[in-house]
């Protein structure tokens, strides 16, 4: 069988390198197209653009780029016009997705959605398109399920979350040989996830590095975005406590004491390593106040959300200065209010569903094909 898929950012590289290897174990003769990161080019298949050239945060951003991300539409539709195959799989990504399911269902192609746009959050209109347009939705935190069923009528298939996946395959790192490849001392490390888009990093690394002097005997190891190269990062190594690594994520939070993350996928990544964290986040402006208008959420991390009650602390825009980072990370560091944040993450875990996203929802794809 033939497969096309569509990834359109870090977490969605990781999620669709995963599931490309299901589908292998599946269907032996898969022939697989996709968009894209490092990690499933690195499990096969035929790569045809990187998303290091699609990810555009913020509604100014977009716009800025507006012809960039047209053109790129229009290069998808070729592409998957010319490949002729038998399923296509969105992977979120749903500004961009959505538009090629639209096109694809009136073209005659199955469209299957793995991972949901996270309508439930805003733009929940988008439901009529999702009706519409996708013949397939496996959706991977708990709350969607009731969300798509009970509240729009939408039958899916709740495979689980595929970071458990990810997190239970990635092979354990002994503590010296990962300080010792990657230059670290024996202080305790407080690993600093700024997130994967130039925008964002650029916001976020300067304030969450400006404590660094209030905790002299931690070394902050900042975690490098596969899809940026180290001279972005020089300029805010400032300070002999302050580390990089590049593309070692997962081995970083193997070894951390504790976190700073920019919200996101990363949110949760770290939760499920059972390392305490500060969920930090700033946008432009102007993005910032349209999105306050529009999102109705009571939080913005994953972790949050799935719990339903602030497990860990969100510092949103001007909450997120020194004077807070400073405050919550200490607390993060205190040995009682650590146990109670980490019994928290054990039913977190337990929320998510196990182990098999990836080859249940590859599993389905087949079947269903």
């Amino acid at each position: 069988m033939k497969y096309y898929i569509i990834a359109g950012e870090a977490s969605g590289d990781l999620h669709g390198a995963n599931l490309m290897k299901a589908l292998y174990k599946e269907d032996s003769s898969a022939d697989i197209r996709f968009w894209g990161g490092d990690l499933m080019q690195n499990v096969g298949g035929v790569l045809v653009k990187h998303y290091r050239d699609l990810a555009f945060m913020g509604f100014v951003e977009v716009l800025f780029h507006l012809k960039t991300i047209l053109n790129n539409i229009k290069i998808c539709k070729k592409d998957i016009s010319d490949f002729q195959p038998d399923v296509i799989v969105f992977i979120d990504y749903p500004g961009f997705n959505l538009r090629i399911a639209k096109w694809a269902k009136t073209e005659g192609f199955k469209t299957h959605y793995y991972i949901s746009p996270q309508i439930w959050a805003w733009k929940e209109s988008r439901i009529t398109e999702i009706k519409r347009d996708v013949d397939k939705m496996y959706v991977i935190l708990p709350f969607e399920k009731d969300f798509y069923e009970k509240k729009h009528h939408y039958p899916v298939e709740f495979v689980g979350h595929p970071l458990i996946d990810a997190i239970h395959n990635h092979p354990v790192m002994d503590s010296g040989v990962f300080r010792k490849e990657n230059q670290l001392n024996d202080k305790p490390i407080i690993a600093i996830l700024p997130g994967s888009r130039k925008q964002e990093i650029t916001k976020m690394l300067s304030v969450m590095l400006s404590v660094v002097h209030d905790f002299p005997d931690y070394q902050f190891v900042i975690a490098g975005a596969p899809s940026q190269e180290f001279s972005f990062y020089e300029g805010f190594i400032t300070n002999e406590n302050i580390k990089f690594i590049s593309n070692k994520t997962y081995d970083l939070l193997s070894n951390a004491t504790a976190a700073l993350v920019t919200s996101g996928t990363a949110t949760l990544e770290t939760a499920l390593f059972k390392v305490p964290e500060v969920v930090c986040y700033k946008g432009s402006s102007i993005s910032y106040q349209i999105a306050k208008r529009i999102i109705t959420l009571k939080y913005i991390s994953l972790v949050n959300l799935i719990m339903d009650e602030e497990v860990v602390t969100e510092l949103i825009q001007e909450n997120c200065n020194t004077k807070r980072i400073r405050e919550e990370l200490k607390k993060i560091l205190d040995t009682k209010y650590r146990q109670n944040l980490l019994e928290k993450y054990e039913v977190l875990e337990e929320k998510l569903g196990g182990i098999g996203a990836s080859e249940k929802t590859a599993r389905l794809i087949v079947e269903s094909l």
